[in-house]
Formats: C-alpha cells, structure tokens, sequence
C-alpha cells in the first residue's frame, strides 16, 4: 500500500536518524543530529545513498517522535537532509524543533519551494533538476558537487543565483576526489571567494 503522507507534514518518510559530526561544508566538526527523509526525484548518478530515493521504503513517522529522538541529544542542532527533503511540508517538523531548542539545517537541491524555519540552508544544486530561485535566494551556502572540469562553470553559474553573503564551496566528488582535488584547488587559489569542502566523515570513518 502505497504512502499516504499528510500536507501538514506531521508524518515523514523517515530513513535513518543518527548523531554524528557534520563531515562537509561551512559546518564541518560539529556535532548534529541527522534526519535523512526518503524519497528523491533529483537521481544523482554518483549519489551515495540512491536507498533514500524510494519513500515507500522508508517507515512513516510521527514529526514529534523525531523531535523526541532529536532532544536527547547534547548538541541541539538538527541536519534534515535525504533524499531531497524539500519535497514534504517541513513547517511542522521544524517548529516543533526549534520549540524544543534545537537549531534547523537543511541540506537541499533546492529543486522544490522552500518549507520550514532554518538557522541554515546548505543549497547543493544538482544537474538533473534545477534549484528554484527562491531557495537560492535565501541559502547560507552554495556547495557544489565537482565531478569533471566543466562543474567550475556551473560553480559558477549557481554562484550568480545566491545572495551575497552566501558561503561557496567546491567539494570534489568522492569516487573522482584524487582527480578532481589538485583542480579544486588551483581553481580556489585563483578564485579565492569560493572555499573547499571535504566530506571529512568518510576519512573518520563515520556516518
């Protein structure tokens, strides 16, 4: 039977829930709770997690039991990701959250309107579907995805789409990261308003 998941977003397709270090971007070395949601339409070729994709096979669950799971933890952050999250009303989840004294971040394709209150939007656009301009408009940080040469002119093409406060990085694709690394950066060293990011969890060895 197929997945009846509210407008109100009370209930979410939830895949995994863990506490960790966030391993890229602007955030890197901090403690946070993670909430990946299935389902994804974007369909990233290299994606490292395609079991998020399929919403049907992850567990409906109650937004207040997340947050519940959530507020054990010592660090009150949360990092809602997936799957694309912005494919469900996050209003209600994130509400709930930040009532409880957790801080919200979202990573995002930014390829669905923007649901949800967040202390930070990590925008990561990928090719397969675009990001709407308004997600773009109000992210904290660009984080573009580097798997061949020609991604340097995407970079930029994305970079033109954010506000100008907004934080730019490069992070090359795992499975191309040797390749891909020493063109990062060359390409920062000459373009120094973009910064690079490493997924640093997977040289942990963590989640």
């Amino acid at each position: 039977m197929a997945h009846v998941i509210p407008e109100d977003g009370t209930l979410l397709p939830l895949m995994e829930e863990f506490y960790t270090i966030q391993g890229e971007g602007y955030n890197t070395g901090k403690a946070a709770y993670f909430i990946r949601l299935g389902g994804c339409d974007v369909g990233c070729h290299w994606c490292d997690v395609k079991e998020s994709w399929d919403a049907e096979l992850h567990a409906l669950t109650h937004a207040n039991t997340i947050v519940e799971h959530a507020s054990v933890n010592p660090a009150k952050a949360v990092v809602v990701t997936g799957g694309e999250p912005l494919i469900y009303n996050l209003d209600y989840l994130t509400a709930q959250l930040q009532g409880s004294g957790i801080r919200t971040f979202i990573e995002t394709s930014g390829a669905y309107p923007l649901s949800g209150s967040w202390d930070w939007i990590c925008l990561s656009p990928k090719k397969f579907k675009a990001p709407v301009q308004s997600v773009a408009e109000k992210a904290h940080e660009l984080k573009v995805i580097v798997f061949n040469k020609s991604d340097f002119l995407w970079a930029e093409q994305h970079a033109e789409m954010v506000g100008p406060d907004c934080k730019l990085y490069l992070q090359p694709e795992w499975s191309k990261h040797a390749e891909m690394t020493p063109l990062i950066v060359d390409y920062v060293m000459n373009n120094p308003k973009w910064e690079i990011s490493l997924q640093t969890h997977k040289y942990l060895n963590i989640p």
